[in-house]
């Protein structure tokens, strides 16, 4: 392979781009692109360089032997003119998944960033739980998300990066005429015999669903079936009256027309909160972003658990990585 003697990183980005997601139209549209447009780019990429760098047939596009060697020099050359950028203060923005709108916690962490770095962009994103962002992150259409890090298949946790956040104390959403609805607190002991709902079947947040799992084993407290997943307010109300079932959710939680939140006590579970990232990722607004989360952890306390705190084991040792 005989490289020439100015290559454009326009080529390089598209063909890391379509080697990451073995598809020309996932990436075209990761790109923002014609897919037309796309295919040209790689064509020239390889005409310059004088060698076939993808096996193309109707069926799946794969790399070749001189496309494998090429990678790992092409996201190198990419990531020094990111770095390049960030010093002479043209950074693109950080695409930071704060999971759901409303959700207090990294919006707070995202807000006090924004505050720390005003010459940065940080755009917020909605990828609804840590398992359906951390593809994203892997593949570089997301930089920055939050959630369960222990719950993450080892495959994915083996290419990120995090730093712990928050203990967040759980709670569950009640029908406002159900019978603990009366309670100020629930206690976990209340909830037996009581089926939850805990995102079962949702693709996107497995890490959430094994945390309940944890949790109500041995407690008699049956986790509920997988469901379509009720997308907006309108439809999880309905379906939340339809099936009666509480709902687990954390205690910041927002609130919704008919239904009360109420914290879970005796023991206090929590939903261990950290901040993701793609492992290697330079970018001066991640800088921003990791010390708004520190800043914030500590005036809130929030990684100090209570005393009669639960929490799996894994996730302990996750927390404690500081």
């Amino acid at each position: 392979m005989s490289a020439p003697v100015h290559l454009d990183p326009r080529l390089l980005r598209a063909f890391v781009t379509v080697a990451e997601e073995l598809h020309f139209t996932r990436a075209a549209t990761r790109l923002y692109v014609a897919q037309q447009a796309l295919s040209r780019d790689v064509r020239r990429l390889e005409r310059e360089l004088g060698n076939e760098l993808f096996v193309r047939t109707t069926r799946q596009v794969t790399l070749t032997a001189d496309g494998e060697r090429l990678l790992p020099y092409a996201r190198a050359v990419l990531q020094a003119q990111d770095d390049l950028l960030a010093a002479a203060g043209q950074a693109r923005p950080l695409l930071v998944d704060v999971n759901s709108p409303g959700l207090d916690t990294p919006r707070r962490v995202l807000r006090r960033a924004r505050e720390l770095a005003p010459g940065h962009e940080l755009m917020a994103r909605y990828e609804s739980g840590l398992t359906g962002a951390a593809g994203e992150l892997l593949a570089g259409r997301l930089d920055a998300s939050f959630g369960r890090f222990a719950g993450l298949a080892p495959a994915l946790r083996a290419g990120l990066d995090q730093q712990p956040v928050r203990h967040e104390p759980m709670a569950v959403v009640l029908p406002e005429d159900h019978p603990l609805a009366a309670l100020p607190e629930v206690p976990l002991a209340a909830l037996a015999g009581e089926t939850v709902y805990a995102g079962a079947g949702n693709p996107r947040t497995p890490e959430w669903t094994d945390l309940a799992r944890s949790l109500f084993e041995g407690r008699g407290i049956t986790l509920a079936s997988p469901a379509p997943l009720a997308v907006g307010e309108e439809e999880f109300q309905r379906i939340m009256a339809r099936t009666r079932h509480p709902v687990l959710t954390v205690v910041d939680f927002p609130p919704l027309p008919s239904t009360v939140l109420r914290p879970l006590v005796d023991p206090v579970p929590l939903s261990p909160v950290s901040l993701v990232w793609r492992k290697g990722l330079v970018h001066p607004a991640l800088d921003a972003l990791r010390r708004a989360a520190a800043v914030v952890a500590a005036e809130e306390g929030w990684l100090r658990p209570p005393l009669e705190g639960w929490l799996p084991d894994r996730d302990i040792v996750v927390m404690a990585a500081r």
